[in-house]
């Protein structure tokens, strides 16, 4: 043990803000930043209990938040090592934070020799090992409530493996679940699963070759025993080409209404069955939606659905391959000017991301007229459609130098545009 105190005090020396070691040969390693909308707080740890070798947590926890109720945990597949950190700094992600007050969790979890097959099933200490960084980051981030809320669990691939052994060892835990073309078959469920909204896509036979069978295989698995499983199948993509956060957070926000407690505090560990009388299902040959009680053929074969929302985007989705965003972002906020010289202005504002689809950029207006364009080209914040991820992670300061002259009267505003092109409310300064 004296070695690896050793080793952590040089950790915490030369690397980490704060290094600590448990009694159990666990090595724990923090770091903080301060971004724009929140903070990260990022924890790394290893122990001889795991049979993988390190796992990394980036944890994004909205600003001006002091009761979280829930936490979102992004679990990325095989062999894409390293890139979970990308969704704490998703701007989209972090308004769905903000929103629903949940702490987001980009998972990265290391194996050198077996890759996922070493952190795939939550017996490995993957689940374990998320257990204990959010007790650590909840006592970092004076939020020591964070380890006892209900776990909103994203995965692809190996990682909606992961979040389906998840939900086999940790259902009363879950609040609900997406897998994003999960891989592999975890077996036998316990009967409390039934009651988890699980929602899997996939693109078939010719896009998913390796694992299109195991959407099917467990939806049949768990929707043939009554539970709140749903299957998305969308045939012109592939097995790492799907616009999955389009359907997977509506999906997610249907669950949380119906789930989470109104009251606040402790009690979100307590969570609410699923309203019965609100769900609808889904035809998955002819794409026809029902409201439950109407639904003409086998329920139990039938797509099930939180409601007629999620019900109306579904049938959407598994058509076209996305859900277009009709509703226009927020309008950006604290807006600002510093005049620098005579010619010139110094314009600075702070925005929320739109939750159905980010931001593309942001628009400069003086009067009525466009003027200048943030960034001037390509966009602010964009994502892949492989491993969900987000790009750019360090984002401009959201501050441009505008020309006005001294005597100029014009009034100078700032608007917010989607990725589907809709534009925010303009918000003028004061």
């Amino acid at each position: 043990m004296s070695n690896l105190k050793s080793t952590c005090l040089l950790i915490a020396i030369f690397i980490m803000p704060f290094c600590a070691v448990s009694n159990n040969n666990t090595i724990v390693n923090y770091s903080i930043e301060e971004v724009a909308n929140g903070t990260i707080y990022v924890i790394s740890q290893k122990s001889d209990r795991y049979t993988f070798d390190s796992a990394r947590y980036t944890i994004f926890i909205p600003a001006n938040t002091p009761e979280l109720q829930s936490v979102f945990v992004h679990q990325h597949g095989c062999t894409m090592e390293g890139r979970g950190s990308a969704t704490a700094y998703d701007v989209q992600y972090q308004a769905f934070a903000k929103k629903w007050k949940l702490a987001v969790v980009g998972a990265d979890l290391y194996s050198a020799k077996g890759n996922c097959h070493d952190w795939r099933n939550a017996e490995s200490g993957s689940g374990e090992s998320l257990i204990k960084s959010l007790q650590e980051i909840g006592t970092q981030s004076g939020h020591p409530e964070l380890a006892k809320f209900p776990w909103l669990l994203w995965g692809h691939s190996g990682g909606g493996y992961w979040a389906l052994s998840m939900l086999r060892a940790y259902p009363e835990r879950i609040l609900g679940i997406f897998g994003y073309s999960p891989a592999f078959e975890p077996g036998a469920y316990p009967k409390a699963a039934l009651k988890v909204p699980v929602m899997m896509r996939h693109a078939g036979p010719v896009g998913d070759a390796c694992c299109w069978q195991t959407s099917l295989k467990e939806f049949h698995k768990l929707r043939s025993a009554g539970g709140y499983t749903s299957i998305a199948y969308t045939p012109y993509q592939n097995h790492n080409f799907s616009y999955v956060r389009y359907i997977a957070i509506p999906f997610f926000e249907a669950v949380m209404k119906q789930r989470l407690s109104v009251s606040a505090g402790p009690s979100y560990t307590t969570m609410r069955n699923m309203d019965s009388t609100k769900a609808w299902l889904g035809d998955t040959v002819s794409y026809n939606i029902y409201k439950a009680a109407a639904y003409p053929g086998n329920k139990l074969s039938a797509a099930w659905l939180p409601d007629s929302i999620t019900a109306t985007k579904w049938r959407e989705y598994v058509i076209t391959g996305t859900v277009i965003d009709r509703t226009p972002p927020p309008a950006p906020y604290g807006v600002q000017i510093r005049r620098r010289h005579n010619v010139t202005i110094e314009l600075t504002w702070k925005a929320d991301a739109d939750i159905e689809s980010g931001v593309s950029h942001f628009n400069i207006y003086k009067d009525n007229h466009l003027i200048g364009r943030f960034p001037n080209a390509g966009f602010y914040q964009q994502f892949d459609t492989n491993g969900d991820d987000a790009y750019p992670l360090q984002l401009p300061a959201l501050r441009t130098d505008v020309t006005l002259l001294w005597n100029d009267r014009g009034k100078i505003s700032v608007s917010t545009v989607n990725h589907f092109g809709l534009e925010s409310e303009r918000t003028t300064i004061p």
